[in-house]
């Protein structure tokens, strides 16, 4: 047989590159034993929680990330999550939000000239703006200093450090002034002798970081509803056939591997499988992205929770639970949303260090306002340093990169594309040159019979040959051949001593007869010449057809052809990618002859035939070596060592388990379109994470020196604690508004 990737042998797969290694925090199931984590398992976790900022940190319940002191999200394969945390911040706000409107009108009425609001006596207003404030800080406020106080105790510095000192400090000042006014310098008094309280600026940002992390978490709830609405889509019943042919209807977990379904006209196929007896047209758009049905019939395979059309069938069940097709997409989006993108580690670097010099900035705020600010200088020390820490806070600079990223996969997997990691998606915009492989990625990977001749021997004795010692082999092409005999009514030889030469061909016994079927290579190792066969060899190569030889006792008696169909789809998908500025490289154990035709049908750049499986690699690595960032797209066992290669291996859906493994990329449905996507969508998503990083850090060089009082000397401007606090909340939620902006991408 011809090298395209013929008699391949099993390989094994190496490790997932989805694997992580787990936070200590992490490291301890509920028996307070180790938790053993496999990346490759397909179970679904129905209650799992992270952090959309540090997501290595995974819990069975709600509650705060122990680092940064953020409300965990449920994972993306939680179709039923629970909103227990947000109906407690609301309520929070809400309480929040109705005692602090009366301290705003207190503090702002004296500036509107009435020094005796309400008839309240400025000592006396003191004692009321104490009652309204406390419940604000210390029961609505209560997540935030406790995730302050977490901050602190890990000394994993974060946002909720500088809002609790912020508030705290607000709150402890207004406290002694309410209590012991005598403490403070005269400069510090007021109309009426009465020490100025800050009681309305603590619960006013209070109230404001409470609003931003419900609109926060109202907006992250969003980012990975396009996977939980795909795993809505499973139906909970099925129509089973016993074995009489009466049906039964019965729960998806009665559903056992085997079992024969029948699905109905407008009902979804429940688990993947094979049809077996009748057709129909199936509307696989869930989970391939493709919105026009695909024709099913005997033989076809059928993937569970797509929508079955008029049409009726009988299928096998050939994977049920968490092993369907829908299953691993939303576990494999699950695992990719954990991870973290390199361009993250700008931010991550920034991020460890930002804390610290903030609470430097405000203490040099305050030391310079307390030394050279106007009178009362003290009150304008605590004020600017207080704005300085709350305006920092640096919520939207953790969250810019992993909610575009979560966002993006989401996305990807309701187009048929599954991104294995953050990193893939990363890499993928930056890929110039793609390598495919053409059995099974160009082409259906369904090839047929379709020339034969012979030379001293029968046209049906030499297919019969052929066939007998092909029986033995699991290659596509030794099926066609198998499966081509048959239709023409001729039964296989029987043959024994069966081997397989790697990527060359095969070799039998048929009684006491050598009989040899491949590439003309592997018949010249047995000293066969098939010089009579070239030309006509090379006509069929002309026409995109793979050419097999049959030697018998030392001579080369006949010679076959198959073709493997090109893909409806590939000539599209190949003109997207070269308008998207890719260069195509087609590898194929074919001839030079016929990689060259099927090159010249497709418009693809450079074809290379006659590779051998262990080559692929190596042509790979040679790209790289001329600089080019290679994506790779296979579907075979023999693919995996190149997609593992390559710098974004691409796997076709519709190929081994292994293949998948290997690769950072999926086409749920095998179709090349879908690398133009994934390419789009990468891009897309690098520009939204890069508005998202820009916007936070110039929000943050631009605020932190307002909140300080640059602007005093010159304009009298200074920035109130309580505008801090909206702009700091306003800053999250525009970083999770932008990338919400995703999910417009198809």
């Amino acid at each position: 047989m011809p090298p395209e990737d013929h008699h391949t042998e099993h390989g094994t797969a190496r490790p997932s590159r989805c694997a992580h290694d787990r936070d200590a925090l992490n490291a301890e199931g509920p028996d307070g034993r180790a938790r053993a984590e496999d990346p490759r398992r397909s179970r679904i976790d129905a209650a799992k929680y992270t952090c959309p900022m540090h997501p290595e940190i995974r819990r069975d319940v709600p509650g705060d990330c122990p680092i940064c002191g953020m409300a965990l999200v449920a994972l993306a394969g939680n179709a039923e999550t629970d909103d227990g945390e947000l109906r407690d911040l609301t309520r929070r706000f809400i309480v929040g939000a109705v005692l602090s409107l009366p301290l705003v009108v207190l503090a702002m009425a004296p500036m509107a000239g009435v020094m005796e609001p309400f008839g309240l006596a400025p000592r006396t207003r003191g004692w009321v703006e104490f009652v309204l404030g406390t419940p604000v800080v210390l029961w609505a406020g209560w997540p935030l200093l406790r995730k302050f106080w977490l901050s602190i105790r890990h000394w994993a510095l974060n946002m909720y450090t500088l809002i609790g000192m912020g508030v705290g400090l607000a709150y402890l000042f207004s406290l002694g002034a309410v209590f012991a006014p005598g403490l403070f310098p005269r400069e510090f008094a007021e109309h009426g002798g009465a020490v100025g309280t800050y009681f309305e600026a603590a619960a006013v940002i209070v109230t404001l970081v409470l609003l931003g992390d419900v609109l926060q978490l109202r907006a992250m709830g969003q980012t990975s509803q396009a996977v939980r609405d795909l795993l809505r889509l499973a139906p909970n019943l099925a129509w089973r056939l016993r074995e009489d042919g009466s049906e039964e209807h019965v729960a998806l977990d009665a559903v056992a591997v085997g079992d024969r379904l029948r699905v109905k006209p407008g009902e979804k196929i429940p688990v993947d499988g094979t049809v077996i007896e009748g057709g129909s047209r199936v509307d696989e758009s869930m989970v391939t992205g493709e919105p026009m049905p695909v024709a099913k019939a005997p033989g076809d395979r059928v993937t569970g929770a797509t929508l079955n059309g008029s049409g009726s069938f009988i299928f096998r069940a050939d994977r049920i639970g968490s092993e369907t097709l829908l299953a691993r997409i939303v576990h494999m989006v699950g695992e990719a949303q954990r991870t973290r993108a390199p361009i993250q580690r700008l931010a991550d670097l920034i991020a460890v260090y930002f804390v610290q010099t903030v609470v430097v900035i405000a203490v040099i705020t305050a030391v310079v306002w307390a030394v050279f600010g106007p009178e009362p200088r003290f009150a304008y020390a605590l004020v600017n340093a207080v704005a300085v820490l709350i305006i920092a806070c640096p919520c939207a600079v953790g969250l810019a990169t992993p909610i575009s990223m979560t966002v993006a996969m989401g996305q990807g997997a309701l187009s048929g594309i599954l991104f294995r990691n953050a990193e893939a998606i990363e890499r993928m915009r930056q890929v110039d040159t793609l390598v495919v492989d053409k059995t099974g990625t160009l082409t259906l990977g369904r090839p047929a019979l379709t020339d034969l001749a012979a030379d001293g021997i029968d046209e049906g004795a030499a297919l019969a040959l052929i066939a007998g010692v092909e029986a033995h082999s699991e290659h596509p092409i030794a099926a066609a051949i198998v499966a081509g005999a048959r239709a023409r009514g001729v039964a296989p030889t029987e043959t024994e001593a069966f081997e397989a030469v790697n990527g060359l061909g095969v070799r039998a016994l048929s009684g006491t007869r050598d009989v040899i079927v491949g590439s003309p290579a592997f018949l010249a190792q047995s000293g066969i010449d098939v010089t009579q066969w070239q030309d006509r060899a090379e006509r069929w190569r002309s026409e995109a057809k793979t050419v097999v030889f049959l030697g018998l006792e030392g001579r080369a008696v006949a010679v076959a052809a198959v073709a493997d169909p090109i893909k409806e789809t590939t000539a599209e998908a190949i003109a997207q990618l070269r308008v998207e500025g890719v260069r195509i490289v087609m590898l194929t154990g074919d001839s030079n002859a016929t990689a060259a035709a099927v090159a010249a049908q497709l418009g693809i750049d450079e074809a290379i035939g006659e590779v051998l499986p262990d080559q692929k690699a190596s042509h790979v690595q040679r790209l790289q070596a001329q600089g080019r960032k290679v994506a790779m797209a296979g579907d075979g066992i023999n693919d995996a060592p190149a997609l593992a290669q390559a710098d974004v291996g691409i796997a076709m859906g519709t190929g081994t388990d292994i293949a998948m493994e290997s690769a950072g990329v999926t086409l749920v449905k095998g179709d090349l379109r879908g690398i133009a996507r994934a390419m789009r969508l990468s891009r897309a998503t690098m520009r939204n994470v890069k508005q998202n990083l820009g916007f936070a850090f110039g929000y943050n060089a631009l605020g932190i020196p307002i909140a300080a009082g640059v602007l005093y000397p010159f304009f009298g401007i200074l920035l109130s604690p309580m505008l801090a606090g909206a702009a700091m909340a306003a800053s999250s939620v525009s970083v999770v508004t932008n990338a919400l902006r995703l999910r417009r991408l198809a």
